[in-house]
């Protein structure tokens, strides 16, 4: 499978290492990743998807990474699979500063970023400093881990069912209203992104009595023990029935079942039913993140 190996562009400024290679990255920087598996769930599970299905699983544009490191170890990382938003792990102001003053001097423009709360903001602000663009606050997110899984009260009508290549067209639509109504900093072409979730079963609807699927949540790889949980998606008109929570706590269980370690989702914190439900699933907040737009 193409990693989208190119040495030839490989940059050292200072303490950070910026390159388009992932084997070269994995091999750096994939122990500091491994580390603390849920904060870094993102990079853990988009290099994963990029070392299986292909660099361009994104986008068309060469991803791109970089590690900062000092005495030989590794502090931070981010990646950037164009065209989507800049992810970053967890940054002292400072060291935001000097990769956003990085950044620019070499022409990158990233149409945002994504990363913990105030590393995100220390970037945003570098980075309005740096280029003169605008950033505006797009998004608060929050990631969970699951504690004890409880289901959320009385089951709705019907069951659980792994979707199979009879469900195509269906996943793809659902895929794209989903996309259109959440972050787009990792979105997939719907049509790539189907094919692969049936391959590896990774879509559980819940079905009504006469077989109808009426919502659908998936899981992503398990890397470093971690599993976490997306999307999870009901169409508008079969929202507030209890739905989601029942597919979620199917695909949750199967994550158990599987062998994960830690089983996590984000939420949007400007949803509170999602909070809410999450919660009486048994998901426990770990740490906030934030999404800004570079404009």
């Amino acid at each position: 499978m193409d990693t989208g190996t190119d040495t030839a562009t490989d940059t050292e400024t200072g303490n950070w290492h910026l390159t388009h290679d992932l084997d070269d990255f994995l091999t750096r920087a994939g122990a500091f990743l491994r580390s603390r598996p849920a904060l870094h769930t993102v990079p853990l599970t988009v290099t994963e998807t990029l070392r299986t299905r292909g660099r361009c699983v994104y986008g068309a544009g060469a991803p791109e990474f970089g590690l900062l490191e000092r005495d030989g170890v590794v502090r931070a990382t981010f990646f950037r699979t164009p065209p989507h938003w800049l992810n970053l792990t967890a940054l002292t102001p400072g060291d935001a500063d000097t990769l956003a003053a990085q950044l620019a001097a070499l022409g990158r423009r990233p149409p945002g970023v994504n990363a913990p709360c105030d590393t995100a903001a220390a970037f945003a602000e570098a980075w309005e400093r740096h280029t003169g663009v605008t950033a505006a606050l797009r998004q608060r997110q929050r990631l969970y881990r699951l504690g004890t899984l409880t289901a959320p009260g009385p089951l709705p009508p019907g069951g659980p069912r792994v979707a199979v290549a009879a469900d195509r067209e269906r996943l793809v639509r659902w895929h794209d209203e989903f996309s259109e109504s959440v972050d787009p900093g990792t979105a997939r072409d719907s049509a790539e992104w189907a094919d692969a979730r049936i391959g590896s079963g990774g879509i559980t609807f819940w079905e009504s009595p006469d077989g109808v699927p009426v919502a659908m949540a998936g899981t992503g790889p398990q890397v470093a023990g971690q599993i976490r949980v997306a999307p999870v998606y009901t169409p508008p008109h079969l929202r507030g029935r209890g739905y989601a929570g029942a597919v979620t706590t199917e695909v949750s269980r199967a994550a158990l079942a599987a062998g994960a370690e830690e089983v996590l989702l984000f939420t949007d914190l400007a949803n509170p039913t999602s909070n809410s439900l999450y919660q009486r699933i048994g998901y426990r907040p770990v740490a906030d993140f934030e999404v800004y737009d570079f404009t």
